[in-house]
């Protein structure tokens, strides 16, 4: 057996006369435990917000999307169709018709966004899934409106309130003087569903069909705001997009989930990291006491480092027992941490003990990836944390 990994096991669990001594070890064993247990139980609870956060937006947003860059509108031409039809990548095409809109019900007024989605729009995002009251668009019926949680309380409208329908109204396109009598296109829906969501997207979107949004707002046959996409797989969703902006040419612009939500994807990911950082702060600090820990050991067996010296073990020899002393009291600790971090997450994966409201547990998710970053992460810091402590150890120190 390695010299100094005997000598080191030997004294990390061999009790020494010391109570002091022994106690500073136990205390510096559970901050390393403490400290592995809470980022890993951090990046799980973050990696399961991010996911959920994701699926949020599974619900809004496309994997794809192509707008104008000049213009609110462009036709959809046999052009565009052929080239979307014949890419083997696409699962499902829609296309939609948006606009900002003044909505007025019993005395209430509310601006918002129409979004003209065709019959197959429920292929391309999983909206009618989150339809907490009534029904999704049915193609039979025209004039009717799905809108979200948010419009429905500021305007408090409910579902298939037949004798008030929801106004929608536009501004008439056009210059010079208006009558203020006649200074909108109106259309006026039954609303057959509520859907839920992000604060921002309940409170954004009546959706409409296609045909419905079009005789609102004047438009021609195939003028659209947009065509969404899903794609077969979404992991590719990058290089396709690239891709198809250089077959479509510069007057459109084609974005990802990713760009369309820029800003929501920085937020998850700062605060992740920044949350790292924090926790590992903290293991930083737990690690002083393992530190002091075999500062401390070091002091209590000056007098059998003298008797290794004089044995012939080199000083770098006797370095190398408190190295590797502390290395396994934070590789041990750490391994207690992260069991028991594991055990949590499964649990609250499983059996929603810790909940955000009454029906929503607080998500989290196992990933390698979390297990991996806290393994590192504890490893190297403990390692820095011996070397520090063992610089103490001298020939002069030896000799006095």
């Amino acid at each position: 057996m390695n010299f100094p990994l005997y000598i080191a096991k030997r004294y990390l669990f061999t009790k020494t006369g010391n109570n002091a001594i022994n106690i500073i070890t136990i205390i510096a064993s559970f901050g390393v435990i403490v400290g592995s247990l809470a980022l890993f139980i951090i990046l799980s609870g973050f990696s399961g917000l991010r996911t959920f956060s994701y699926s949020l937006l599974d619900v809004s947003d496309p994997d794809i999307k192509i707008t104008s860059k000049k213009g609110k509108t462009f036709f959809y031409t046999d052009d565009i169709h052929q080239t979307l039809t014949k890419n083997s990548a696409i699962k499902a095409v829609s296309k939609v018709i948006e606009e900002r809109v003044f909505l007025e019900y019993n005395d209430k007024n509310e601006i918002a966004y129409i979004k003209g989605v065709a019959e197959n729009y429920t292929s391309i995002t999983q909206i009618d899934s989150v339809v907490s009251m009534g029904n999704w668009l049915d193609s039979d019926f025209s004039n009717i409106a799905v809108v979200g949680n948010g419009i429905s309380r500021k305007l408090s409208l409910g579902i298939l309130n037949f004798g008030a329908p929801l106004s929608i109204m536009v501004p008439k396109p056009g210059v010079g003087f208006i009558n203020p009598n006649n200074a909108f296109y109106k259309k006026d829906v039954q609303i057959v569903g509520l859907y839920s969501g992000t604060e921002e997207f309940e409170s954004k979107f009546v959706f409409v069909s296609i045909d419905d949004a079009k005789n609102l707002l004047r438009y021609k046959d195939n003028e659209i705001t947009g065509v969404e996409i899903k794609l077969k797989d979404n992991s590719t969703a990058d290089l396709f997009s690239k891709q198809l902006q250089e077959q479509l040419g510069n007057q459109f612009k084609v974005q990802t989930k990713q760009q369309l939500n820029e800003v929501f994807y920085k937020v998850i990911n700062t605060e992740n990291f920044v949350s790292y950082l924090i926790f590992t702060l903290i293991v930083i600090i737990a690690l002083f006491n393992v530190i002091g820990a075999i500062i401390m050991m070091i002091i209590d067996k000056k007098s059998n480092l003298k008797t290794l010296f004089s044995l012939g073990a080199s000083i770098k020899e006797i370095k190398k027992v408190f190295v590797l002393q502390g290395f396994l009291l934070t590789v041990l600790g750490m391994l207690i941490g992260l069991t028991l971090g594991v055990l949590i997450v499964f649990i609250q994966k499983e059996f929603g003990v810790f909940m955000i409201t009454q029906n929503l547990a607080y998500p989290v998710e196992f990933r390698f990836s979390n297990l991996f970053i806290v393994i590192a992460t504890i490893t190297v810091l403990g390692f820095i944390a011996s070397k520090i402590a063992s610089s103490r150890i001298s020939k002069e120190f030896i000799e006095k």
